[in-house]
């Protein structure tokens, strides 16, 4: 007898979009089978983020246009920053300040290397010249650009998705009284059963495989998951490191995109 998934979780599938619900409630199936406790003991748990019942809302990408698959560890530990999607910080606003990167940007560290990549990767700054007063006169023409630039870290966040980009993390929670990596190991059936959903979506539909970008520990964590061998790769140290911004290969892979440009919308 398959052991039972609390519907209050169930009933958070709903939030995603419909092409996903299916693929979820397989992978909440999967986690409950290897520890029938520790799905209702997380339903429990009033304290666990993100908040608003928004735990899937990377899933609100559909399937069919998944074309990455940005992977991060686990929600923020901030009520704020925690938004259901990986590395995209709620508490941030603006990107942009009269001083260069906006004060929010600069406080989440992995966001500030990740925007100076992406400046370098637009030829808008030399990789030498990234910090201090070379990032004044870019922020200023930034924030003159409104039509053409991105502004706000939810226009940022709408590009990615754009692009095809599924935002997703490892651990689809955070405990402050549970070690990371106790709810990294729970959830890791129900990445592995989303990369197994993704892999036969795209050989139904005659489709490639979208591309796993793993930054940091997270890559050297999923290597032991034979699906991920399917996948095609993209791997970098974790953007917390000052080196991620001279990454060739993040530059190459994000430099097209550029994603720092206010797409048109229709």
């Amino acid at each position: 007898m398959p052991a039972t998934v609390p519907t209050a979780l169930l009933d958070l599938c709903a939030t995603a979009d419909p092409s996903w619900r299916a693929i979820l409630k397989t992978g909440l199936q999967a986690i409950a089978a290897l520890d029938p406790d520790y799905l209702p003991a997380l339903v429990q748990d009033a304290t666990y983020l993100p908040t608003e019942g928004r735990i899937f809302a990377a899933f609100k990408q559909p399937i069919d246009e998944v074309r990455y698959v940005l992977v991060g560890e686990g929600p923020y530990p901030r009520a704020a920053s925690a938004t259901g999607v990986c590395f995209m910080d709620g508490a941030v606003g603006s990107l942009w300040s009269d001083k260069g990167l906006s004060k929010q940007v600069n406080r989440a560290t992995s966001l500030r290397n990740f925007m100076k990549m992406l400046l370098v990767a637009d030829g808008r700054v030399p990789v030498d010249k990234t910090s201090g007063d070379a990032l004044l006169d870019i922020a200023a023409k930034a924030q003159a650009d409104t039509a053409g630039t991105v502004q706000t870290l939810a226009d940022l966040q709408d590009n990615l998705t754009a692009q095809g980009f599924l935002l997703l993390n490892a651990s689809l929670v955070f405990r402050t009284h549970v070690k990371p990596v106790k709810d990294a190991k729970a959830w890791k059936p129900f990445f592995e059963t989303v990369l197994k959903g993704l892999a036969q979506y795209a050989e139904e539909k005659k489709k490639a495989l979208p591309t796993l970008v793993l930054w940091g520990k997270i890559a050297e964590e999923l290597h032991g998951l034979p699906v991920v061998e399917r996948f095609p790769r993209a791997v970098a140290e974790h953007p917390y490191n000052l080196s991620f911004i001279a990454h060739s290969g993040m530059q190459e892979l994000f430099g097209p995109m550029h994603l720092l440009k206010k797409k048109k919308r229709a």
